[in-house]
């Protein structure tokens, strides 16, 4: 019989993952390309299976636990999560909850984080070059974004460009460049299309956070935050807007060879684009419940573009 305390654990460790979070964006760019590479390529299945959930195991690690191992610890620090409405944003609860202490978050963010960069040590002396860049960038993503002294999510802008684009970027790459001699078009545009979806969507992630991010000591100002600080509350949607924008004019990239995934991607991209502009961005329950569907039409728009490439 599980204890109490293992119990409470085992809680705390599956709201630190954010589990939603992490399919809606990491596993969703994994499956946009190992998707075609099981349906369009003659690469075996007893290949894909173990890559895919290798994968899937990374994504969680890198993106599920040590992110938010750091981020959690950061912003507790700072102060913005404990001014946060805490519906989808404002950490993931555990140490406000009571699950897991402050100090035994960063004890465990900095344990994994010296056993990853062991991993990517291990990986570089057996000459597993490949997986030792991807660790690397996924580390890299997740260190950037959160610690001092770069701490890139308190910067508006920098953070969604140098820390979690390049880190979902790369995932999606990586299914591919594990398997293929070269890296197709279509792998390159799906990985980049699901990356910038992402940081569109997270733009959206942070508009109920706006007046905790400004208290926060340092203030954490998020492109959101810089946005309201520039022209009013009124284009915190700005960003969301700005990403998801870019992203639908990207189909021209797909052309007219990839005329099905074009149209779907500028539908999906329509349909969110719709709901920002809707949203009352002061009402953070609304905000969330339309953060609900936006993370739906990415996982909608990493399948889509896997099947039609």
């Amino acid at each position: 019989m599980l204890t109490n305390q293992t119990l409470t654990s085992l809680k705390g460790g599956w709201l630190l993952l954010r589990s939603i979070a992490v399919i809606s964006s990491s596993i969703a760019t994994i499956v946009s390309t190992v998707l075609p590479l099981y349906l369009y390529t003659s690469i075996s299945s007893q290949e894909l299976y173990p890559l895919f959930f290798l994968l899937i195991l990374g994504a969680f690690i890198i993106h599920g636990v040590l992110t938010h191992l750091l981020n959690d610890y950061v912003d507790h620090r700072s102060g913005t999560d404990q001014y946060s409405p805490a519906i989808l944003s404002g950490g993931s609860r555990v140490i406000q909850t009571g699950y897991i202490s402050p100090e035994n978050l960063w004890r465990t963010g900095k344990s994994l984080l010296l056993l990853l960069i062991l991993v990517v040590l291990t990986f570089l002396f057996f000459g597993y070059y490949k997986l030792a860049i991807l660790l690397s960038i996924g580390i890299w993503g997740a260190v950037s974004y959160s610690l001092p002294p770069l701490q890139f999510s308190y910067r508006p802008f920098i953070g969604e460009w140098l820390s979690t684009f390049p880190s979902v970027l790369f995932l999606g790459l990586a299914g591919a460049w594990l398997t293929l001699d070269s890296l197709p078009e279509w792998v390159w545009q799906n990985a980049a299309l699901n990356a910038l979806f992402c940081i569109a969507w997270v733009m959206v992630h942070h508009i109920p956070d706006r007046d905790a991010d400004r208290q926060a000591t340092p203030m954490k100002r998020t492109s959101v935050v810089w946005s309201i600080e520039k022209f009013g509350l009124a284009f915190s949607r700005l960003p969301a807007l700005l990403y998801f924008g870019l992203t639908g004019a990207c189909a021209v990239w797909l052309g007219l060879e990839r005329i099905e995934a074009a149209v779907g991607l500028l539908v999906l991209t329509g349909a969110a684009i719709i709901l920002v502009l809707k949203m009352e961005v002061q009402d953070d329950e609304q905000v969330s419940s339309y953060e609900k569907i936006i993370l739906i039409l990415a996982m909608i728009n990493a399948v889509w573009l896997g099947i039609f490439i």
